[in-house]
């Protein structure tokens, strides 16, 4: 009877201590959830003359950006979250990249014009 009573009481501080811990340690607030890209927004509409514009991603496992024209329904958004997806297939991003993972958006650096 001495046995079972010491293991309870065992099993008791046990449970206290671990209680302790769980409420002495201190609350940290939840991380905010992440606000919208600024980039996510879709391509504005066209009048069918003017490009759209471009979206631009790096990954250190591709040389150089990668320039994306969203077509019509596709923000930048979206083809990011493909680009990171390690499931997806089935478009030619990127040169047909089969990089998935890793991969941040960028601002388009503006094209150098040729004489």
């Amino acid at each position: 009877m001495l046995h079972r009573l010491a293991r309870r009481a065992g099993t008791l501080v046990a449970v206290l201590l671990v209680a302790v811990l769980l409420l002495a340690a201190p609350l940290q607030p939840a991380a905010p959830a992440p606000g919208p890209s600024p980039f996510a927004c879709p391509a504005p509409a066209t009048d069918g003359k003017a490009p759209r514009p471009h979206c631009c991603f790096t990954n250190p496992r591709y040389v150089g950006t990668c320039e994306v024209e969203p077509s019509k329904g596709e923000t930048c958004a979206l083809i990011l979250e493909y680009l990171n997806n390690p499931q997806s297939q089935g478009k030619s991003y990127c040169g047909n990249t089969n990089v998935r993972g890793g991969w941040k958006q960028v601002p388009c650096e503006p094209k150098m014009q040729q004489d």
